[in-house]
This record gives C-alpha cells, structure tokens and sequence, in this order.
C-alpha cells in the first residue's frame, strides 16, 4: 500500500489575487455609501418628520425662482427618460439586448442585476421613509420622494457601463447623464435636493456591490473581446 501525498489545490495566480484586493476597498467603500444614503433618509424623517432640510428649501427657492418654459421640455424629456415604461422597461431592455448580440453576456447579467436591485431598494426606502414630496412639483408622480428612484437608475446605469465598457467618455457621459437627471428632478419639483442625493449614493453603492462577486467574470470576458479584436484579420 502507497501513501500517496493529497492532491494539490490549485492556487489562485497572483493576477486573481490581485484583483480581489483591488475590489475589496471599493465594495467596503459601497456598503458604506448605501448606509450614508439609508442615514441621510432617517435624518430627515427624524429630525425633520419629513420636512425640507436647509439646503433643500433654499435649492428648491432658487429653483421656483428660474423656472421657465424654456426649461420645461428638457426637464419633461428626462422625466420621461429616467421613468415609466421608458426608463423602467424600455431602455433597459434595450441596453441588455445590446450587450448580449456584443456576446457581453455577464456584462448584461451584471447590468440587469444592478438595475433590479437598485429599483427594488428604492421602493423599499421610498415605503419605509414615506417622505412627501414638494408641493411645487409639476408632474405626476407615485408615493414617497426619498430616495429619487430616477437618479438611482441613471446612476446605476452609469456605474455599470462604465465599468463594462471602460471607456473615458462613457465615464464623462454618464457624469452628465447623473446631473442632469438630478436638476431635472429638483426642477419638476418631483423630489427634494436630498431625495436626489440619496438616490445618487444608492445607484453608487449598488453597481458596486453587484459588480465585486462576478469582476473576475467580467474581466476575462473583456480579455476574451480583446483577443478577439486584435486577432481578427
């Protein structure tokens, strides 16, 4: 009888050691700017019992005070963007189609799976903080304005593909794509500066939070594309 000696785990290269250190500050980083988003909402339903903090009644001021036709339809065309079957449905669907005929197909599973964790903390904050939303608000819009579910989604949607693509200019696009999400918010009078801050943090946190467990998936399908490109005749 042979004492053969056990058979050797494979250990992780230090490529794969390596980035999981790269991704354990950013995910301990999200968690905390989830929980940064969860305190900014129990402040106000605290402290305030919902109502505007400083910043917000003066933002809110400053805003009333240059609202203008001028102004409207761009603010309504975001409105519509970032919400209702559009921003909720459509868009979306279209971005994960997108993804996966590119043969990205964990990049579309990492998009949907931040999308429907983002929307559904939302709801679940939106439901338990109950804050009103401003009475200047000019359009039509569901219960509850903290945390803003349109800037969440415009943030989560940034986040995500800008990790995916890795490109400058989709970082610098979804930058503008978050800020004018969050002025069009505050100008339709749909939600408090506060609630849009909030729901900027939330996104944040969530792409990251999905990103770290499947970044090691989604690097080598990147290193996958990348051979492919260079490759080709």
């Amino acid at each position: 009888m042979t004492n053969d000696p056990p058979a050797e785990r494979p250990q992780p290269s230090t490529d794969q050691k390596t980035r999981t250190v790269q991704r354990f500050w950013p995910l301990v980083s999200a968690f905390a700017v989830l929980v940064v988003a969860v305190l900014i909402g129990a402040v106000v339903m605290l402290r305030g019992a919902g109502n505007p903090l400083g910043f917000d009644t003066e933002w809110m001021d400053e805003i009333l005070e240059h609202r203008s036709p001028v102004w409207d339809v761009p603010s309504l065309a975001m409105n519509y963007l970032g919400g209702g079957v559009i921003g909720v449905f459509i868009v979306p669907i279209a971005i994960i189609v997108a993804l996966c005929l590119f043969r990205r197909f964990w990049a579309a599973v990492f998009f949907a799976a931040a999308t429907i964790l983002s929307a559904g903390l939302v709801q679940l904050l939106k439901g338990i903080f109950g804050r009103a939303r401003p009475e200047q608000i000019l359009v039509h819009a569901d219960f509850g304005s903290f945390p803003s579910g349109h800037v969440a989604n415009a943030t989560t949607m940034a986040v995500v593909l800008a990790i995916v693509l890795r490109r400058t200019w989709v970082w610098v696009a979804g930058v503008v794509y978050v800020i004018l999400m969050l002025l069009s918010r505050t100008y339709l009078g749909a939600h408090w500066l506060s609630d849009t801050v909030g729901g900027l943090l939330l996104g944040a946190g969530v792409a990251v939070i999905v990103w770290a467990p499947i970044a090691n998936r989604l690097y080598r399908e990147n290193e996958r594309r990348h051979r492919r490109e260079t490759t080709a005749p």
